[in-house]
């Protein structure tokens, strides 16, 4: 089956769909800075730079599936949370507007469990309205990635519709019961010391390790108000957007709980804490290492 991926980013979720056989023909991501990284790693899909809002379904090749994450600021737990009333929540619009225009056979939507707050109930519930009235079954659920053989706690929202005129029926999987990925198992073969990164360009090449770059900026209060670490015989927190919130690597003892809004380093161990490197992040999201990404600058989303 063809796919098309609309917010595609650097294509974790079409690396996804090409690993279950489907073929990612066309792909939309407006966002400069990862267009090297997405043709790199996916050099037969035609990537397709416009902004959304620019494009209607003449622009787009007919297929058989849409795939896509429209932006999850708006809805993040880490943002602002304004939703609709963020311009980027209202992108979602757009997402169904291409869905509606395309008439694929199925799509998929993923985003973050923000989405299903009271306070953006009637959003979500005009967005599910208006996919139905496109003409399609919807089914939605909250997931967390460790129950599927992931080494990391990462909770988001799954979306899918499948065409009316179709008889296929879709049923979420049930968690893996097995016990979780760990830490150790994710990253622990990564024994080579990163290189670490502030505000000076990153080097292009690695000769030990591709992407084992680690950002050294300070630690806001925030980050510092809860404990980052966990240990090699757990799962990984939830590998967020930004290099200065990444967890730390787990060499280090978890953080001393001061107060309700304040941990530090635990004392006489201040030199093991770091942020885990580039490559460790894209490890735990199961990214396999031979999917290199180019950035200039460790800071960089």
């Amino acid at each position: 089956m063809n796919i098309v991926s609309l917010f595609a980013g650097c294509g974790g979720l079409d690396l996804g769909f090409e690993k279950a056989g489907f073929n990612v023909v066309w792909a939309n991501e407006y966002d400069k800075s990862i267009h090297k990284t997405y043709r790199l790693n996916h050099p037969d899909t035609t990537l397709n730079t416009s902004d959304i809002r620019t494009l209607s379904g003449l622009d787009i090749p007919d297929c058989d599936g849409i795939i896509g994450g429209p932006p999850c600021q708006a809805w993040s737990e880490g943002g602002k949370r304004l939703g609709i009333e963020d311009s980027r929540g209202q992108l979602f619009f757009d997402y169904i507007r291409i869905v509606k225009d395309k008439r694929p056979k199925f799509f998929v939507i993923e985003n973050v469990q923000g989405i299903l707050e009271g306070k953006h109930k009637d959003s979500l519930n005009c967005f599910i309205r208006l996919l139905k009235e496109a003409g399609y079954r919807i089914s939605y659920e909250l997931l967390n990635a460790a129950d599927y053989k992931i080494p990391q706690d990462r909770f988001r929202v799954f979306f899918i519709g499948i065409r009316n005129d179709l008889k296929n029926k879709f049923q979420f999987p049930d968690a893996v019961n097995e016990t979780p990925i760990t830490l150790r198992q994710a990253i622990g073969d990564i024994i080579e010391e990163p290189r670490y990164y502030k505000d000076e360009p990153v080097l292009e090449t690695n000769s030990q390790r591709a992407n084992h770059d680690t950002y050294i900026g300070p630690y806001d209060s925030r980050y510092m108000a809860r404990n980052r670490v966990r240990t090699w015989n757990e799962t990984s927190f939830t590998i967020q957007a930004q290099a200065r919130n990444a967890p730390q690597h787990p060499q280090a003892p978890k953080m001393t709980h001061i107060s309700a809004n304040q941990c530090i380093f635990a004392c006489g161990f201040e030199h093991l804490y770091r942020r885990l490197s580039v490559r460790e992040c894209a490890r735990i999201q199961t990214f396999p290492d031979k999917f290199v990404f180019k950035y200039s600058n460790t800071i960089v989303r």
